[in-house]
């Protein structure tokens, strides 16, 4: 499932990474950070995945730049940023994109071409 597509602009960011061997609590901080990233003003969805090899893209979708640095100062990111650095991954990028133009397509939606 992907996230929903809200009217543009908005923001994305787009993080990419890639995982260590460790998996110490890993799985545990990643479902309570989408938790507390859902609850926190300006959220707008998420789309993640993760390949075998490790490497894995987050896209979280947010209403404006000053929402996603709030989020980045929340107190329990950074922990989980700070754990990440030291045990989870390898290396990671992060890049911000504002979203001018959005739109979808669904099996159930017919043959048509839904771009304007």
């Amino acid at each position: 499932m992907t996230a929903s597509l809200p009217q543009p602009p908005y923001y994305a960011v787009i993080f990419t990474s890639q995982r260590t061997t460790v998996d110490e609590g890993y799985g545990d901080m990643a479902d309570r950070m989408v938790a507390m990233a859902a609850g926190q003003p300006g959220y707008l969805g998420m789309d993640s995945a993760r390949g075998a090899d490790g490497l894995g893209i987050t896209v979280s979708y947010w209403r404006g730049p000053d929402d996603i640095a709030a989020w980045r100062r929340h107190a329990e990111h950074k922990v989980a940023r700070d754990t990440g650095r030291r045990d989870w991954y390898r290396h990671y990028t992060v890049r911000i994109a504002q979203v001018e133009r959005a739109y979808g397509w669904h099996h159930d939606d017919g043959p048509a071409d839904p771009r304007p």
